[in-house]
């Protein structure tokens, strides 16, 4: 035997284990690499599946939508106003109440409190946010069951679409249709644009389209005027205006306005400092002024019948006219205040008809008067008597701030005796006060300022002091012309227009009689 052949018997042996795991790793790594190749395959696959989708849904969807170019041309229905001849305000007409504001001319402060509350990422998406979407998905699936009001992911610029070009439909349909409006709108306007349709569309409450008319109607203020609180208030109206009225629910109102504060703080738009001391602010709403001046309402109804009659309602309700008549505010009230302390003096001297109710029971005076109240003139009261001696009655007066006490004299009351009887006699007159009114009974008082005809033989009210009144069964009217030039000055048609609107200065045809003798004279 040879060395060579007998070192390759005698040499080392070879391994097999290492051989099979070199056989074994093979394998492995193939099937890794066509997992991995499945997995890309599906990937890419599933890539242009979706894409496929969404573009079917382009296509299917998107055929036959509005056209949102026009919304370039939008001119908002804007309420006709009506003036006096020195200019002051005495009636609007509107089926929506607007006033166009661009988006230059609205305070900074404003326009985040609306982004905050809204859209914090108004001026970064597309059109639509999906990290909202996500996050909405998600904490609706988490509430399921649960009872509690869904979370919308809608942009301003999706209410944008809705608001002008589609319905409040609640389908997926319409949100397909939302979704791909917005990102076309998206590409044809600004944000600048996209947000002034917004702000001047957007309903918030008590009739006010937009966020000018909103702080008139609210805080009877231009936007310019609004203090921080009261601009986090507008903005926490978009999504349920009823739902926070100021008034009926003041405690929610409040809270969500807290709420915007505190985005607005957390979005860095305001300070800690600055959040903290308008959420300290009470939440106070004021009537607007200004307007009705001339409290000339049978006057205004007519100046609208006219511009009615000349261009017709369309253009009265939403062309934004401005109306300039020749009514004098002063002569106004002068002739209007002679209407009706001339009816009311007139119907007094007639008798007492007795009290307007009489209240027994232990339900809420206050809701009892305030109905009563619901149609009385201003400075004309809902009390209900309380005590009653022979020289005068304690009462509680129904206000706004809340009831008070007052007393009714007999000075104030002495004309309450009956009417004259059918046979032309008038009883006696009063001479005790308990024979005219009784402790529950409801009646209307006013101040003795206006009822002169009362104040006589050197009597003095006194503070608390209310005469006894009541609503006069006969009506009038008057009107006041200026001879050299027709024009009409002042106008009333009757004695109360909340409790009848005809006018009787010019709707009723009746016999002019000896009223027509100063013009046979003239």
């Amino acid at each position: 035997m040879s060395d060579s052949e007998g070192d390759t018997q005698t040499g080392d042996p070879v391994d097999l284990t290492d051989i099979q795991k070199t056989k074994r790793r093979r394998p492995l790594l193939l099937r890794f690499l066509g997992v991995v190749s499945v997995l890309f395959s599906l990937l890419f696959l599933g890539t242009i599946g979706a894409g496929a989708g969404v573009l079917w849904i382009f296509w299917t969807y998107g055929k036959g939508l509005p056209d949102y170019h026009q919304l370039a041309r939008y001119e908002p229905p804007v309420a006709t106003r009506i003036h006096a001849g020195n200019g002051a305000l005495i009636a609007e007409h509107a089926t929506e109440k607007r006033v166009f504001m661009p988006v230059e001319a609205m305070p900074p402060r404003l326009i985040q409190a609306f982004i905050s509350a809204e859209d914090k990422a108004f001026y970064s998406h597309f059109g639509v946010d999906p990290r909202a979407l996500v996050r909405a998905v998600v904490t609706n699936a988490m509430n399921y069951g649960s009872g509690r009001r869904p979370i919308g992911a809608s942009t301003i610029t999706q209410q944008v679409t809705k608001n002008f070009l589609l319905t409040n439909e609640v389908s997926i349909d319409r949100k397909i249709k939302e979704a791909i409006l917005s990102l076309r709108m998206e590409r044809a306007f600004t944000k600048d644009q996209i947000l002034a349709l917004y702000l001047n569309e957007i309903y918030l409450g008590l009739g006010s389209y937009g966020v000018a008319a909103a702080a008139l109607n609210y805080f009877d203020k231009s936007l310019g005027q609004l203090t921080l609180a009261e601009m986090a208030y507008l903005a926490a109206l978009p999504k349920a205006p009823a739902n926070y009225h100021p008034v009926r629910r003041t405690r929610a109102a409040t809270g969500r306005r807290n709420w915007v504060l505190t985005e607005m703080q957390q979005n860095g738009f305001i300070t800690e400092a600055e959040a903290q001391e308008a959420k300290a602010m009470p939440l106070t709403i004021a009537r607007q002024t200004g307007f009705d001046s001339a409290d000339a309402p049978y006057f205004a109804e007519e100046v609208r019948r006219e511009v009615v009659a000349k261009f017709g309602e369309d253009e009265l309700y939403a062309g934004g006219l401005s109306v300039r008549t020749t009514l004098d505010p002063d002569l106004q009230h002068a002739a209007r205040m002679a209407l009706q302390r001339g009816l009311e003096s007139l119907d007094r001297r007639q008798g007492w008809r007795g009290p307007l109710a009489s209240h027994v029971g232990d339900s809420d005076v206050d809701d009892i008067l305030a109905k009563h109240q619901a149609t009385m003139l201003d400075d004309h009261f809902a009390a209900i008597v309380t005590e009653v001696t022979k020289d005068q009655a304690q009462i509680y007066v129904h206000s706004a701030d809340g009831g008070i006490t007052g007393r009714i004299p007999f000075a104030l009351a002495f004309w309450a005796y009956p009417p004259r009887r059918e046979d032309g006699v008038r009883p006696q007159p009063l001479s005790d006060l308990r024979d005219a009114l009784a402790v529950g009974d409801i009646v209307m008082v006013q101040p003795p300022s206006g009822t002169p005809d009362l104040i006589r033989d050197g009597f003095a009210p006194l503070p608390g002091d209310y005469a006894l009144s009541q609503r006069p069964l006969v009506e009038g009217a008057i009107v006041a012309l200026d001879p050299h030039t027709g024009r009409l000055l002042a106008m009333s048609g009757g004695y109360n227009y909340a409790e009848s609107e005809f006018n009787r200065a010019v709707q009723a045809m009746r016999q002019p009689g000896s009223a027509f003798k100063p013009f046979v004279y003239l």
